[in-house]
């Protein structure tokens, strides 16, 4: 399997480097266990980012209502236009998914470009869609299903949880990727949803939580002190807790505070 992925790469002139996060995935059955996860119907648009030489497209090609690829690599690009010059419900982007805005889809199934998974994850999330199954590196995932108090919580666990339910569905080994990157990789299940409590100034609420977790083993009002040079917090919620055991509901809280009493 390598040898033959290596020849296709080698005949399109592709190098798979770090800085575009091309890792490909190999493992037929792993690819048949993502697509089958996503539960696909024929009236759905999917998109998927970095779909290398096709492995989840080719299961995915037929069976959707429409399906748009986004990849950067403009050899593969090529490529994948060559590929599936007769199919007629694909649009293939060449461009960087982060300096695009998305088109409208129904579920996102993608093995992400390791590099760059946190931005995408936070503008993916920014999107109205119904499921999303994507594969991280495993420590990745492991901070994207953390829990307060965990040692991986982090503001990707708490922006991820406010706005999505998050399942892990299954591990993939190294070696069913080419190149083999450094760890194992982890399939998440992503279903968004509207926080559940009241999130009346998300903007703001994204800036806490991103200064908050820049000090996360440090109390809330040392922490806030540190990240906005407030002064005068006595009265702060939770003041007495270190950041990475707060809930995205109390960070929600002490948002409304800091709003409330003018002290950002």
């Amino acid at each position: 399997m390598h040898s033959d992925l290596r020849y296709k790469l080698r005949k399109i002139g592709i190098t798979p480097t770090k800085t575009l996060g091309q890792n490909f995935l190999i493992d037929e059955n792993i690819a048949d266990k993502i697509v089958i996860s996503a539960d696909i119907s024929e009236d759905e648009v999917v998109l998927e980012i970095g779909p290398g030489l096709g492995m989840l497209t080719d299961r995915m090609v037929n069976q959707v209502g429409e399906l748009i690829l986004v990849e950067k690599d403009e050899k593969i690009y090529s490529h994948l236009q060559e590929k599936y010059k007769t199919k007629k419900d694909l649009t293939i982007i060449n461009d960087d998914v982060l300096e695009i805005d998305l088109p409208y889809f129904d579920k996102i199934v993608s093995n992400l470009p390791f590099s760059i998974s946190s931005p995408i994850t936070f503008k993916v999330l920014e999107q109205d869609f119904e499921l999303g199954v994507l594969t991280y590196q495993k420590e990745y995932a492991d901070r994207l299903i953390a829990q307060p108090g965990e040692e991986n919580y982090s503001r990707l666990s708490v922006m991820t949880s406010t706005f999505a339910d998050v399942e892990k569905l299954f591990d993939i080994s190294k070696e069913c990727f080419y190149p083999r990157p450094r760890v194992n990789a982890t399939v998440v299940k992503l279903i968004p949803r509207e926080p559940d409590f009241e999130l009346r100034y998300p903007r703001i609420f994204t800036v806490v939580v991103r200064e908050l977790f820049n000090y996360r083993r440090k109390m809330i009002r040392n922490a806030l002190k540190t990240g906005f040079n407030i002064k005068g917090l006595e009265d702060v919620p939770y003041d007495d807790r270190r950041v990475g055991n707060l809930t995205p509901e109390q960070i929600n809280e002490i948002t409304e505070y800091l709003l409330e009493n003018d002290k950002i």
